[in-house]
């Protein structure tokens, strides 16, 4: 179990959300971090596996002309897939992973190419496109250091979401509880 994992499940809980996830490369990593994390159930709705192409659109509603013209792995398709989870999972919080980890190119992307996304209930002046966050990756490694390093920027990034969103109330209330006012 992460720290960052046992931190999203503490927030999450604190804050009464919940999260989904939808994975490609990752094959289903982010849940089980995620669930090895006591308390889980609190907050995790399930994910989606969608290591096909066509999955991605059947279950998590990406656009099969965007899939079609561009491939599985491209940042859009990060973007749909966590909305798209959070939608049909009925999740506060949506986490996706896209990429290639390897050992042959994909979509005409070389081997470390990674999106991950998250969708969720951001607030005014997030600075969030239409509802979620990408971030590219580059990443080196062999396969399974490539889909490690996905895990741990999907989670850091929804982390730092969840950081970032907290309320003026929020803060003010950790800043009682830790002698400030």
């Amino acid at each position: 179990m992460s720290s960052t994992a046992a931190e999203l499940v503490r927030l999450l809980t604190v804050r009464g959300q919940t999260l989904a996830v939808a994975e490609s490369l990752t094959g289903g990593l982010v849940a089980a971090e995620i669930t090895t994390v006591p308390g889980a159930s609190k907050v995790f709705r399930g994910s989606v596996t969608a290591y096909a192409t066509e999955l991605k659109h059947d279950l998590l509603d990406v656009d099969a002309t965007l899939l079609a013209q561009r491939g599985a792995v491209d940042p859009q398709v990060a973007a749909q897939m966590a909305a798209g989870v959070r939608k049909a999972l009925g999740a506060d919080w949506g986490l996706a992973t896209t990429g290639v980890a390897g050992p042959e190119p994909q979509d005409g992307r070389p081997v470390g190419t990674v999106f991950v996304a998250v969708d969720g209930p951001f607030g005014p002046g997030s600075g969030s496109a239409a509802g979620g966050k990408v971030e590219a990756l580059r990443l080196n490694g062999d396969r399974a250091e490539i889909r490690r390093e996905s895990v741990r920027s999907v989670l850091a990034l929804l982390l730092r979401e969840l950081a970032s969103e907290q309320t003026g109330n929020e803060r003010t209330q950790d800043t009682e509880q830790n002698g400030g006012f």
